[in-house]
């Protein structure tokens, strides 16, 4: 056998082991290919800085689509096409990290979350995400784990930062996020997936009794009593705030449907469909994301709102209360 092919095999068995959740194969395939996902970045990028955020937004890309991977013996080219597209995406200033048609996929529909979900890899992400700062956490998991709150735009606008901001936490978390990934390597996590599916149904709980006109009920039950909508920094809107604007929207027959899930310890993102009346069909914008800091027992303490496809409405609530304060 030549060393070519001895290489492919290896680059194989890696690949199906990572594919099973192995963390440590993964970190394997990752190194054995360094040298040539760096030569990618340096030949599009030239030296400098840029060359270490693209490996690290690649290194995060390789983890949560390692999955699908179709031709394990190829994984080398699979990971240079990641480097290639995060190049070519940072130099044109794309709203995503890596254009996903030109990455060998299972499925173009396949959510940012879905092979994470089935596996241990999901959990050990989860756990280093956790030990992030909450400045460094949102914009890194709005990046890289949101279906619609993607571009640096979309975030800084939903954080209340500036764009610059934005592009510099996130480079910081993806560095810090590399060393807590390397730090928690055989460490013990929890069930990140379960915390997703708990999640899910809280929502679509959430949603279901804001419907029966119970939304007050449930928030009184299930989120601190101190919560406060935000904008930015400043909190503009407190649990009644809350209750009043989502009573309004109901009364009106706007609904919401679940579309999306993020769900960490101290960080929750929903994703939702709006429905909005056949006879009022721009009563609120087309879709919202609800992005809920959790306290210490888990209980939502703060809340965002966000539309990532139209123009941020006067009421901070919207899709919580589309409409105007009576």
């Amino acid at each position: 056998m030549d060393e070519p092919d001895a290489a492919r095999i290896e680059d194989a068995k890696l690949t199906y082991a990572a594919q099973d959740g192995e963390i440590t194969a993964l970190s394997l395939l990752l190194e054995r290919h360094r040298a040539g996902m760096i030569a990618v970045a340096l030949s599009l990028l030239g030296p400098g800085p840029d060359v270490d955020d693209v490996m690290q937004e690649a290194t995060v890309t390789a983890l949560r689509r390692v999955g699908e991977v179709r031709d394990p013996t190829a994984v080398g080219a699979w990971l240079r096409m990641i480097v290639r597209n995060a190049c070519r995406s940072l130099l044109r200033n794309a709203a995503h990290v890596v254009p996903q048609a030109n990455v060998p996929v299972v499925s173009a529909k396949a959510s940012p979350e879905k092979w994470l979900e089935q596996n241990t890899l999901r959990n050990w992400v989860w756990e280093a995400i956790e030990n992030l700062s909450p400045a460094l956490r949102l914009p890194l998991v709005l990046r890289h784990f949101s279906l619609r709150v993607t571009s640096y735009e979309q975030i800084a606008e939903a954080c209340g930062i500036p764009v610059g901001t934005v592009r510099s936490r996130i480079s910081q978390g993806r560095t810090k996020l590399a060393e807590a990934l390397a730090a928690t390597t055989d460490a013990a996590h929890g069930e990140a997936s379960q915390r997703v599916r708990a999640s899910e149904i809280e929502a679509n709980e959430t949603l279901a009794a804001a419907e029966r006109g119970d939304f007050g009920d449930l928030l009184t039950e299930r989120w601190s009593p101190d919560v406060m909508l935000m904008r930015g920094k400043d909190a503009v809107g407190d649990r009644r705030h809350l209750v009043r604007s989502m009573n309004r929207d109901i009364a009106a027959g706007v609904r919401q449907r679940l579309v999306h899930t993020v769900a960490g310890r101290s960080l929750t993102v929903w994703e939702t469909d709006i429905l909005n009346p056949a006879d009022d069909r721009d009563h609120c914008p087309p879709a919202v994301a609800w992005l809920m800091s959790l306290d210490a027992d888990g209980r939502v303490h703060r809340l965002r709102l966000f539309h990532p496809r139209a123009r941020q409405v006067a009421d901070p609530a919207s899709a919580l209360g589309c409409g105007t304060e009576g």
